[in-house]
């Protein structure tokens, strides 16, 4: 018995042969090469939530529960593991915190396989491989949607701390359940049986009833267990510093290639293209994908060839002055590498408006997602920019509110947009385009109330309008470069024929040797997604070269 069988039927709990699967007597008797046979009574505690580096465990005779701890202490089944079938979800790639618990239903036979010789069974036998890449993925999307072994996040639904804090959960694929004190009665229960004030809110509440009181960002991810503890004095191969599909791609192509890979990110993988609500003109997704999707999979895809993930790691500066190069976090901790990519992207630009920073996160936004859609569910909302981005969300909002106004400084979109996002502008009676515009003025209370536009003839228009989504470009994260790179006059790294070590024969090889760029933070690289796929998967031909330069 698994999940009962519910009504969504994009829950993966009803795919019960794809998250659930069964493996074949041919399969069971391969997996048995990877282990050791062990058998259990019934009750023992096999995996404890928070724990790091589980076994995988394959079922031969009686069956393996699985649970979380509900609100009264209770322990809460919601899948049992049968013969033939196993254990486990994306985090027994990752060196991250087990979610839930699991424990053995019935006096049960068992197959035990180790992390090193788990990695070494997907990687061999491709089929079973296949199998579980698909049920870890597809388990994650089921404990998300279900909220089984996530935490509680209580606060204004609308505070800018509260979406911080929720689209960080959101994007590092954590279950979390939502109580918005503003309006839910539970919320307010739950933080008065805690002895909280509303002042104090947004908090977090782990299963174990531990207390986060608005976190940042890294004390969150170190509650949950997100990060990684690195060891200062390894000496890695490659750190790749950023983790956008860039970076994601370089990690995979590097560590499947044998080399020790780290990589880091300061807030989640994905990077910009992380925020993109669908990405249409990505090759061989017909339909599209979410750019959390896609980060997602390059994420597990990464770690299945055994790069390590330090999510919520900001790299802070560079000591340049010696080799190996050392990379400073912002926890002070150091990192030790012979090479270095580059791929920290870009950060949001902003709108020079009077009361602007007042509004971030409290109405202003920089990705269309699900969450934000859900918080303008049948408003107006204004959109400015004329990319890619701007279009993608002006599309992907106008399904859910009630109309989008577009702004641009130029004259249309045809020379910034793609052409099929650019007609399906035109086509949509809920999307208007307000060209030579700019927004003039923000008003508001506590949260963004009133936005006021102007175009260039000094033609005024203003709306009661709660959210604007400003998508109109990014500076280039090179700041904790310490100048041991040489940039362009925007900021950019230089790479290939106009730097001093392009004798090595890479377009992304920058002034110093053993450092490349790829992606957005790269001088004259095209802001596509699948272009920064591809530099990051070809700039690994030249870390080898650097790292074996007589092979």
């Amino acid at each position: 018995m698994n999940q009962p069988p519910g009504h969504n039927p994009s829950d993966p709990y009803m795919r019960q042969e794809q998250t659930f699967p069964h493996l074949n007597p041919d399969m069971a008797a391969r997996v048995m090469q990877y282990g050791r046979e062990e058998h259990v009574p019934k009750g023992t505690i096999l995996i404890r939530r928070g724990d790091r580096r589980v076994d995988y465990l394959f079922v031969l005779e009686g069956c393996i529960e699985v649970y979380d701890i509900d609100e009264a202490g209770n322990p809460n089944v919601f899948t049992v593991h049968g013969p033939n079938q196993f254990t486990g979800e994306v985090d027994l790639f990752s060196e991250r915190q087990i979610l839930v618990n699991s424990r053995t239903g019935a006096d049960t036979r068992l197959i035990r396989v180790a992390p090193a010789n788990f990695r070494r069974m997907v990687s061999a036998e491709p089929d079973i491989g296949e199998i579980i890449m698909r049920a870890f993925i597809l388990r994650r999307v089921g404990l998300i949607q279900h909220g089984h072994g996530g935490v509680t996040l209580a606060g204004s639904a609308h505070g800018a701390d509260t979406i911080r804090l929720r689209s960080f959960l959101i994007r590092n694929g954590y279950p979390y359940r939502l109580l918005d004190t503003e309006i839910d009665e539970d919320a307010r229960h739950l933080i008065d049986s805690f002895g909280l004030e509303p002042h104090e809110c947004p908090v977090v509440i782990t299963p174990d009833r531990h207390v986060l009181r608005n976190p940042t960002n890294a004390q969150l991810a170190d509650e949950l267990g997100f990060s990684l503890r690195v060891d200062g004095n390894h000496i890695h191969d490659v750190a790749v510093v950023g983790a956008g599909p860039a970076g994601l791609a370089a990690a995979v192509y590097a560590a499947s290639e044998g080399l020790d890979t780290l990589v880091l990110e300061a807030l989640a993988p994905g990077g910009q293209a992380g925020t993109s609500s669908k990405i249409e003109n990505y090759l061989g997704f017909p339909t599209g994908i979410s750019g959390q999707a896609l980060a997602g999979r390059a994420q597990v895809q990464a770690m299945k060839f055994g790069a390590h993930m330090a999510v919520s790691r900001a790299v802070s500066g560079m000591d340049c002055s010696s080799h190996p190069y050392r990379l400073t976090l912002d926890d002070g901790s150091t990192v030790m590498t012979r090479a270095v990519v580059v791929a920290t992207g870009a950060r949001y630009r902003k709108l020079d408006v009077p009361d602007y920073e007042r509004f971030e996160g409290q109405g202003i936004h920089y990705a269309a997602t699900a969450m934000e859609a859900t918080l303008c569910n049948g408003e107006e909302v204004v959109v400015v920019g004329g990319g890619n981005s701007a279009g993608q969300a002006a599309v992907f909002l106008s399904r859910t509110v009630s109309h989008v106004h577009i702004l641009v400084r130029s004259g249309g979109l045809a020379a910034t947009m793609s052409d099929y996002l650019v007609q399906r502008i035109a086509q949509s009676p809920r999307i208007t385009l307000h060209t030579y515009c700019r927004v003039d003025r923000l008003a508001g209370d506590t949260y963004l109330r009133e936005v006021e536009w102007i175009d260039d003839k000094g033609n005024r228009s203003v709306h009661a309008i709660s959210s604007v989504f400003v998508m109109i470009g990014a500076e280039p994260n090179t700041g904790w470069l310490n100048g041991c790179l040489d940039l362009d006059d925007k900021g950019f790294v230089k790479t290939g024929s106009g730097c001093a070590v392009s004798s090595m024969d890479s377009p992304y090889a920058t002034t110093l040797k053993g450092v490349f760029a790829v992606g957005d933070v790269r001088s004259g690289s095209v802001k596509r997604v699948a272009s920064g796929v591809g530099e990051g998967s070809v700039v690994v031909q030249a870390i080898h070269k650097f790292l074996n330069p007589t092979v």
